[in-house]
């Protein structure tokens, strides 16, 4: 162990010494730190409506390395912060599945309302808030007493769910209702309504928290707010060429290192476009597999990985080149997706 230390210290240093020697040429010096990082392992966790199971992949080999079943119509995913519980968003069985990942056993089933869709898991690490579509209500949940926080009635259909870095906002977005409700995570009760366009589903803190976005699958757009007014700053619009516009569908997206770019699943598109977060402008679309619903990325974000629902598999996209690289076969109707590194 004393011998690990000290090559890990040697390294530091060294990578401290070229960070010094290569500040003024951001490229080269960037270039050679990534060079001598230590390359970390990882998986990427995707849930499979249709089969009830999880398949794990594996980022280093690119395959599917092990499958584990869970509830009736898996969807959200996410890990606690040490990842050592996975959360799984059984809908078809009313439950919130906590799985201890090392051995894909299933724990124990949470409180979660009906028909949950998507969650969020607070910065605390504790509380889950959970978008219950059949009930038109956000449930909350503390992770290790098992029992339901509160219970926050939203719009008609709530989809997505998101939360603030600093904790203090959740965010549940209703498909009916069209709107992203803004909730007070320390009363548990809405301060604010806002309007999107037609079916969003999908919503994230960007920027530090400054910004809100939210997807809006039918209106085939991306609205961003200012957090602090909850004001619209802007408003993205897709055109994927050859594709009839009906068909370029918003859902899941993804943020690269420092909020650059945003990587959005355009569902039965089979695209995905990548948006300058600063400009908002679309800068390109990748040709990924069918149905295009969620992604992940692996973790020093150079690969991300789409779940395809329709075709039935993960297409990996290499980050820098914009370029798909491999299809990755999983189960019937991927959804979710979740990272996880490995030692």
């Amino acid at each position: 162990m004393t011998h690990g230390i000290l090559r890990l210290t040697g390294v530091r240093r060294l990578r401290d010494l070229l960070h010094h020697c290569f500040k003024n040429t951001p490229a080269g010096g960037a270039a050679l730190l990534l060079s001598l990082a230590p390359a970390q392992g990882g998986e990427i966790w995707v849930t499979n409506e249709k089969d009830d199971t999880i398949s794990v992949i594996s980022t280093d080999t690119l395959e599917v390395i092990q499958t584990y079943e869970t509830g009736e119509r898996p969807r959200g995913v996410t890990f606690s912060q040490d990842y050592s519980r996975l959360f799984i968003a059984a809908s078809d069985s009313n439950a919130v599945q906590v799985m201890d990942p090392d051995t894909g056993k299933i724990l124990n089933d949470l409180p979660s309302g009906e028909d949950p869709e998507q969650f969020v898991l607070h910065p605390d690490d504790v509380h889950l808030y959970i978008a219950n579509e059949d009930d038109a209500i956000t449930t909350v949940v503390d992770t290790i007493s098992r029992k339901v926080v509160a219970q926050i009635d939203v719009g008609v259909e709530p989809e997505g769910m998101a939360v603030s870095p600093d904790g203090k906002i959740a965010i549940t977005t209703s498909e009916t209702t069209n709107m992203a409700h803004w909730i007070d995570t320390e009363t548990q009760e809405l301060f604010a309504n806002s309007l999107v366009d037609s079916r969003p589903r999908h919503a994230e803190f960007v920027k530090d928290g400054t910004e809100m976005w939210v997807s809006s699958e039918i209106g085939g757009t991306l609205t961003i707010f200012d957090t602090a007014t909850q004001a619209e700053k802007a408003k993205i619009g897709f055109e994927v060429q050859g594709v009839h516009p009906d068909r370029v569908q918003p859902v899941g997206f993804e943020l690269t290192t420092g909020d650059t770019h945003a990587f959005v699943a355009l569902g039965p598109s089979n695209h995905v476009a990548v948006v300058n977060a600063e400009t908002y402008e679309v800068e390109d679309y990748i040709l990924v597999g069918r149905r295009v619903w969620h992604m992940a990325f692996n973790g020093d974000r150079s690969q991300l990985f789409t779940t395809n629902g329709v075709s039935g598999d993960v297409t990996v996209i290499d980050v820098a080149s914009r370029k798909p690289i491999k299809s990755i076969k999983v189960g019937r109707f991927p959804w979710g997706a979740a990272y996880r590194p490995t030692p």
